[in-house]
């Protein structure tokens, strides 16, 4: 029994060793953030809506929820049988228009061929000139009404008014709809993360700001940072509303809740690598240089994590080291 405490104590006390100037580490005290974990939801900058500019009946809907569209893609088409049947209809009067048009063309050769032989009297020919002008104002005028109608046809075709998700499509093909519904909801590219912080640390919230993710909370490996991009004046439930970007956040999921770290605040603290904290008997420790080129093993209170662009594997140590101490790997 003596013999094993003797072991252990001998463990967790090491022996002075040479110091490996490659693997050490000053120790300093720093200005660190005081990070605060807060919920966000994954959200589109502005979820754009497509709306039917022309009423009538869903004809094809070429979409659903999760599907990727592009600009200009078009994602329904609403067709109207009422302006089918007056397409017709125009097209009918343009022919019957351009028969009258061609009538009046020929009496008016035929009486310019008279008048020169003096034969018809001038008002005739006058009249036969302004029945070729009515006739041909007539057709012009019907062409200009089809022209609407084919157009209010096209109008139908529901497009695409920005590159993203297909967030909601309520509507199946047969459905009938009014001018300015919406067929479909679609999310712009680039998510964001939505942060909701309570409003007490809104005085710490600021423009540029870093905030950080465990990739785990993303479906990726490490440490993910962002910065604050906008943060909105209006305070909803008491909660200040700001979104942040942030690389590798994805484009599918919408509403998605996240853990986010901000700064609360700044505090001091002393941050050392976590390669240079190793654990014994549920004891930490870290090896501090000694003069001479010697080291020894010191225990420590290890903190949380703390990991930075700089530092990603950054680690809180409360007490047992100091400013100026010289940590190498153990």
């Amino acid at each position: 029994m003596w013999f094993r405490l003797l072991v252990a104590l001998a463990t967790s006390i090491a022996p002075l060793q040479a110091l490996d100037a490659a693997d050490s580490y000053s120790v300093s005290l720093r200005n660190i953030s005081d990070d605060k974990a807060v919920f966000a939801t994954v959200e589109a900058p502005k979820p754009v809506q497509a709306r039917v500019r022309t009423g009538g009946t869903v004809a094809q809907l070429t979409v659903r929820e999760g599907d990727r569209v592009e600009t200009g893609q078009v994602i329904a088409t609403v067709g109207d049988e009422k302006l089918a049947l007056q397409m017709k209809s125009l097209d009918a009067q343009i022919a019957g228009l351009q028969a009258q048009l061609a009538q009046a063309k020929t009496d008016l050769t035929r009486a310019e061929s008279l008048a020169e032989r003096g034969t018809v009297p001038r008002a005739r020919l006058d009249e036969a000139r302004t029945a070729v002008d009515v006739a041909a104002n007539a057709l012009q005028a019907r062409i200009a009404e089809r022209s609407v109608v084919e157009r209010q046809l096209a109008e139908g075709e529901v497009l695409a008014p920005t590159a993203g998700r297909v967030l909601s499509a309520p509507y199946t093909a047969g459905a009938v709809v009014l001018p300015g519904e919406v067929i479909a909801t679609i999310a712009e590219q680039n998510f964001v993360l939505r942060l909701r912080v309570p409003e007490r640390h809104a005085q710490f919230l600021k423009v540029g700001d870093r905030v950080r993710v465990d990739g785990e909370e993303i479906g990726l490996s490490g440490t993910r940072f962002g910065t604050i991009r906008l943060i909105y004046p209006r305070i909803e439930d008491g909660r200040v509303v700001a979104d942040a970007v942030i690389e590798g956040l994805g484009d599918y999921f919408v509403a998605r809740r996240i853990r986010v770290w901000i700064s609360g605040g700044t505090r001091q603290a002393f941050i050392v690598p976590a390669p240079l904290v190793s654990t014994r008997f549920g004891v930490d420790y870290v090896r501090v240089a000694r003069d001479g080129g010697k080291s020894l093993d010191v225990p420590v209170q290890r903190g949380r994590s703390h990991p930075t662009p700089e530092m990603p594997d950054g680690l809180e140590i409360l007490s047992g080291i100091k400013a100026g101490d010289r940590l190498v790997r153990p």
